[in-house]
C-alpha cells in the first residue's frame, strides 16, 4: 500500500506505541499474556475527510496479521492458547461496521464483544399478560389508558413491540443494562470513535489491554458527551494526526468544502456562498430551491430537526399520491433496530449478514405470505430480497405516537426511509445526498457550540461527507413535483437483484 508521509509517520508511531504497550509485532508469540494488569494503553489516529484514516487502519489490520495477531471470533469464540495474540476491530452502530466490512475488514459492533441485555421485570409482566398468561400487571410507569391501548392494539395485531410501539416504546427501552463480557482480550481497535459515549470506553478498558482510536475531530460527537470526544482527554503524545488530504480526494468538492469549515471565522453566509459560487463550476455540488422526491427514494434528506425530518415525510408521501394507512410498493424505509430476545440471537446475526442491521436503507415490496411480513429488497446486500418480520412505524407532525403499518410478533423494526437526521446518518454514505440547508442555517441563528466549533459547522461537515459522489444543496421549504412512480422504482429494485430471494 503506498502511504503518503503522514500515514507513514503515524504507523511508525502504532508500532511504537504497540512495542511499549508490551506487544513487539516481530515477536509476539514470546510475550507472556499479562493477565493481572490493569493498565489500559490508549492511542487514538485523527483526521478529518479525505485524510486516509480508514487506509491507515486497514494497513494496521494487515500488519497485525503478518505478525500472527488474529481476529478473534466473536460468534464462536474459543478459549484462547496461552501466548496467542488477537484483535478485534469494532464500531459504535451497525451501519459503520457495514461500511467497514464493504471495504475488507472484518468488524463487529461494540455491544456483541462487550455485552449482553438485561431487561427490566415489567417487559415480561407486560408480554405474559398480553399473552393471557397473567393478570393485568399495576405499573407506576403505565397509567390504565396506556395499558388499554396496548391491550386493543395486541387484541387486533399480535405484536408485543406493535403494541408498546402503538404507545410509542420500543422494547428496547426496557433494558435495564447490559452483562460485560468476561474474558478480556488483547488489542481493539475503534473506528468512528467520534461516536464514543465515556461509559462506552471505560467498558472497552475493562475489556482490551490496547485501544486504538480511529476519529474524525470534526463529526458531531455524543448528545450525553456535552460536545466534547472521548479523545480529547488523552495526552498529546497519544494522539496522532492525519493532515494531509489525499491525492484522489484533492479534486473533490465535497472535501474541500469540508476543510473550508475548519476555518475558525467563517460565517454560515460564507459557507453557503463558497456552494452556490462551486456548483456553477462543478457538476458534482448543486444548489436546489426544492426537494426532489424521486431521489428521496434512493438517499433520505439530512435534516437536522426531527420535526422537520417528519414533515418532509408526509411531504415525500402526498407528493406520489400515498394514502396515509397503507405502504406502497417502492417506499424506501431505514431499519431501526432488530427486535428479538436473548434466546434468538442466532436469528438475529443471520438478518445481520443479509444486510438488515441498524441504519440500512431498504426497498418495500409488499406484503409477505405470512401476516406481519413484508417484502423487502435490502440496499447494497449480497441477499438483495427478503420477507421478513416487521413492525413498520409511521410518524406523522401534530401526533405524539406513531401509526403501525405492519406489525409481526417480533421482528426487525422500520421507520420512514425518505429523510432522516444528521446525527442518525454519521457513519453511512450514499453516492448522491440532499442537505436540507434551512436546518443548518437555524443552527446557525441559534448561536449553539459544541467543543469551542459552533454546532452548525458540525453539522455540515458530518451531511456533506455523507455524499460520496454528488451533494444537493436544498435551499427552501419545497418539495418538487414526483417524476417517475414507485412501481417502476420497485422494478428497478427487482432487477438489481444478484442473490435468489429469501422466502418467509
Amino acid at each position: 500500500m503506498n502511504l503518503s508521509v503522514d500515514q507513514h509517520e503515524c504507523l511508525i508511531k502504532l508500532r511504537e506505541f504497540l512495542n511499549e504497550s508490551g506487544l513487539d509485532l516481530n515477536h509476539p508469540a514470546e510475550i507472556a499474556r499479562s493477565e493481572n494488569s490493569s493498565k489500559v494503553s490508549l492511542a487514538a489516529v485523527l483526521g478529518y475527510a479525505g485524510t486516509g484514516k480508514t487506509e491507515l487502519l486497514r494497513c494496521l489490520v494487515e500488519i497485525l496479521e503478518k505478525s500472527d495477531v488474529n481476529s478473534v471470533n466473536v460468534d464462536y469464540e474459543s478459549k484462547l492458547k496461552e501466548g496467542t495474540r488477537c484483535y478485534a476491530v469494532l464500531a459504535p452502530t451497525n451501519k459503520a461496521v457495514a461500511v467497514l466490512n464493504a471495504l475488507g475488514v472484518k468488524s463487529t459492533t461494540l455491544h456483541r464483544v462487550l455485552y449482553s441485555p438485561l431487561y427490566d421485570p415489567n417487559y415480561e409482566k407486560i408480554s405474559q399478560w398480553l399473552q393471557g398468561i397473567s393478570t393485568r400487571p399495576s405499573l407506576p410507569e403505565f397509567n390504565d389508558q396506556k395499558l388499554e391501548s396496548i391491550k386493543t392494539f395486541f387484541s387486533n395485531h399480535p405484536s408485543i413491540p406493535g403494541a408498546l410501539a402503538s404507545v410509542g416504546i420500543r422494547t428496547s427501552d426496557f433494558i435495564i443494562g447490559w452483562k460485560r463480557r468476561e474474558h478480556p482480550l488483547d488489542i481493539g481497535i475503534i473506528d468512528e470513535s467520534s461516536m464514543l459515549t465515556q461509559t462506552q470506553l471505560d467498558d472497552l478498558k475493562k475489556v482490551f489491554k490496547v485501544l486504538i482510536l480511529f476519529g474524525d475531530p470534526g463529526q458531531l460527537s455524543p448528545v450525553e458527551q456535552s460536545g466534547r470526544m472521548v479523545f480529547h482527554k488523552l495526552p498529546q503524545e497519544n494522539k496522532f494526526y492525519l493532515k494531509k488530504i489525499h491525492r484522489q480526494s484533492c479534486d473533490n468538492p465535497i472535501i474541500y468544502l469540508a476543510n473550508i469549515l475548519r476555518r475558525p471565522a467563517l460565517t454560515y453566509n460564507d459557507f453557503e456562498k463558497y456552494i452556490k459560487e462551486l456548483s456553477q463550476v462543478d457538476n458534482r455540488v448543486l444548489v436546489s430551491s426544492r426537494v426532489c422526491p424521486d431521489l428521496m427514494c434512493r438517499s433520505p434528506v439530512l435534516v437536522w430537526r426531527n420535526q422537520t425530518r417528519i414533515r418532509l415525510i408526509s411531504a415525500f408521501r402526498r407528493a406520489f399520491n400515498i394514502s396515509e394507512n397503507i405502504l406502497v410498493p417502492g417506499e424506501p424505509l431505514i431499519c431501526d433496530g432488530v427486535e428479538l430476545p436473548a434466546r434468538h440471537r442466532k436469528k438475529k446475526i443471520d438478518l445481520e449478514e443479509r444486510g438488515l442491521i441498524k441504519g440500512a436503507q431498504v426497498i418495500y415490496l409488499g406484503t409477505g405470505k405470512k401476516v406481519g411480513f413484508c417484502k423487502l429488497h435490502v440496499v447494497g446486500s449480497n441477499v438483495a430480497n427478503v420477507s421478513v418480520a416487521s413492525i413498520v412505524q409511521m410518524e406523522r407532525a401534530g401526533r405524539r405516537q406513531p401509526d403501525i403499518l405492519s406489525a409481526a410478533g417480533m421482528g426487525v423494526v422500520f421507520v420512514h426511509g425518505a429523510a432522516t437526521t444528521i446525527h442518525k446518518a454519521q457513519g453511512s454514505q450514499w453516492s448522491e445526498i440532499q442537505v436540507f440547508s434551512p436546518d443548518i442555517e437555524a443552527s446557525a441563528k441559534s448561536g449553539l457550540i459544541e467543543s469551542d466549533i459552533p454546532l452548525w459547522k458540525r453539522l455540515a461537515y458530518v451531511a456533506i461527507t455523507r455524499a460520496q459522489e454528488k451533494l444537493i444543496w436544498v435551499t427552501n421549504y419545497r418539495i418538487a413535483n414526483a417524476k417517475g412512480n414507485l412501481e417502476k422504482l420497485e422494478t428497478m429494485a427487482r432487477n438489481t437483484i444478484k442473490v435468489g430471494e429469501v422466502t418467509d
